[in-house]
């Protein structure tokens, strides 16, 4: 069984490289002026791609990889909106990203089966002080994530707040000599609200300025009530991204080693 996983390996990570090795080649030419043939080319390569993600995906849609590949073609804007027109270079060079990702999956697999619903076990949290917090914020992160594609944006935006607050809190009472210095409210860190906590991390320079950019639908997250009735409030796909963008911002501040 080894032996044939082996050598699955192999010729999966040999069509990858020869797809990766084209795509390169195309990603230049469509860079310029693309001729008529240059687009059919590409055509042929997108359809090989896909023949080779499907076959490694064991033909789940709900496979990373083939979730990955069908995300390559929805390109979207810095505020996460679609972008209506998307050339034909960048969209090569998106699904290269992917072939790419893919290609390094298989060079860090060992023993696990290829067609396992998900990708390598991600190390996000590993800034996290609170290791028993970790794993925990792994699984958020990912009902977030999932949230957002189904467009549930009021569970997605909820859930991301949630991710940044933990984080935040983890680094606060880690870091009691700064936040002393960056005049520690009355109380334990358990009474402050999310909006002090966040004003407090940016003053002891645990983080930077990022949250200035966080919905107020995010600030407020814990303290209204429509929020937490499932199917109250309307949060727009554009609050929960720009939630998701500063979590992100906030875990490159307080992991600087990311």
């Amino acid at each position: 069984m080894e032996e044939q996983l082996s050598a699955q390996i192999r010729t999966f990570r040999s069509q990858l490289e020869r797809l990766i090795a084209h795509g390169r080649t195309l990603r230049s030419l469509l860079s310029a002026d693309p001729s008529p043939a240059d687009l059919a080319v590409a055509r042929v390569w997108q359809r090989e791609c896909g023949a080779l993600v499907n076959e490694m995906s064991g033909g789940s849609k709900a496979h990373w990889l083939a979730r990955a590949f069908g995300d390559a073609f929805m390109a979207r804007d810095a505020t996460g909106a679609a972008v209506e027109e998307v050339t034909p270079g960048e969209i090569v060079g998106r699904l290269l990203a992917v072939m790419e990702q893919a290609s390094g999956a298989l060079a860090q697999l060992d023993a696990a089966p290829l067609t396992s619903a998900d990708p390598p076990a991600p190390r996000r949290f590993d800034f996290v002080h609170d290791a028993v917090l970790r794993p925990v914020l792994e699984q958020a992160y990912g009902d977030g994530s999932r949230a957002l594609e189904r467009a549930d944006y009021r569970l997605a935006l909820l859930t991301y707040a949630g991710i940044l607050e933990a984080i935040v809190t983890d680094a606060l009472h880690c870091e009691d000599e700064a936040v002393a210095g960056a005049g520690r409210p009355p109380g334990s860190i358990a009474d402050w609200s999310f909006e002090v906590r966040l004003e407090i991390a940016e003053k002891a320079s645990l983080i930077g300025s990022g949250c200035a950019r966080l919905p107020e639908a995010a600030r407020k997250y814990r303290d209204d009530p429509t929020l937490q009735a499932e199917g109250d409030a309307a949060i727009s796909e554009r609050e929960a991204r720009q939630t998701a963008q500063v979590l992100h911002v906030v875990m490159r501040d307080l992991n600087p080693g990311r």
